[in-house]
């Protein structure tokens, strides 16, 4: 016979709240394969089931409030969590049901305020920004939109590098504890802020130009989540999601006919 072995330790938990991509390169997919890779056990609430591929999405179905609920309330109530993240949440109703939930649960929150895919599909309903502005954003422990998000959500347009404080400042004014900025859309490195109003954190990342990049936002917010539910710290779990992304990003594959996703397990190959 072999050593005893006891009991194993669970890993931290950690929940995804957004939408199904069918593809597998974005949405619940990316976060659960992004969870595995960081050693956190990934739980989801499918929001909206996609038809969707490497050329862009097909069609989209929301579940019903009760079903978004119920998944949520299922996990949270039995299992626990140490830390979740919200993607695709296409109405109002969606977006104000989450958030209402989110500030009922004990536990950091990173919020991807997803407006459009990366085809250019809007994959979040006009009357929803309000929602997200006054009851999504405030229970955010941290917020990660890109330029386009920014500007859909409070009208400030980033052109160069020194636009990101002005972006962080319209975002913190809705109430999350952090803002990271993602300004991958400029020219030269790819540059973010992290910033809660007082301190600051670039983070630089060198490009890869490689345009297979189908669910960076979603696996970066994943991975700041991730490292949430492990007990970093926000500028912790950053930093190691910056990480993680930036090789995702450079060993991105060819999948389809267009736009390929990131690998998730780049470190395990």
């Amino acid at each position: 016979m072999g050593p005893l072995r006891g009991p194993r330790v669970s890993p931290p938990l950690a929940l995804t709240v957004a939408g199904s991509d069918s593809g597998g390169g974005a949405g619940i997919q990316a976060d659960l394969k992004t969870m595995l890779a960081l050693g956190v056990h990934g739980m989801s609430v499918i929001t909206a089931v996609t038809a969707q591929n490497s050329l862009g999405v097909q069609g989209a179905w929301e579940l019903p409030e009760e079903a978004v609920r119920a998944q949520y309330r299922a996990v949270v109530d039995d299992i626990g969590v140490q830390a979740v993240k919200t993607g695709m949440l296409s109405s109002a109703t969606l977006v104000e049901t989450v958030a209402e939930l989110l500030a009922g649960t004990d536990a950091p929150v990173v919020v991807d305020p997803v407006g459009v895919s990366k085809h250019g599909d809007p994959l979040l309903a006009a009357s929803a920004l309000d929602s997200v502005r006054k009851k999504l954003l405030p229970v955010a422990t941290v917020a990660t939109p890109n330029l386009d998000e920014v500007a859909q959500l409070t009208g400030v347009v980033v052109e160069r590098e020194s636009d990101l404080r002005a972006a962080a400042a319209a975002i913190l004014a809705y109430g999350p504890r952090w803002a990271l900025i993602k300004g991958g859309h400029l020219e030269g490195d790819a540059v973010d802020l992290l910033t809660d109003g007082d301190e600051e954190h670039w983070l630089r990342a060198p490009r890869h130009e490689n345009r297979h990049t189908h669910g960076t936002g979603c696996t970066l917010a994943s991975a700041v989540a991730s490292g949430l539910a492990k007990g970093l710290t926000v500028p912790e779990a950053v930093r190691e999601a910056k990480q993680y992304v930036t090789g995702a990003i450079a060993a991105g594959f060819t999948l389809g006919a267009g736009i390929g996703p990131v690998d998730h397990g780049w470190r395990l190959r």
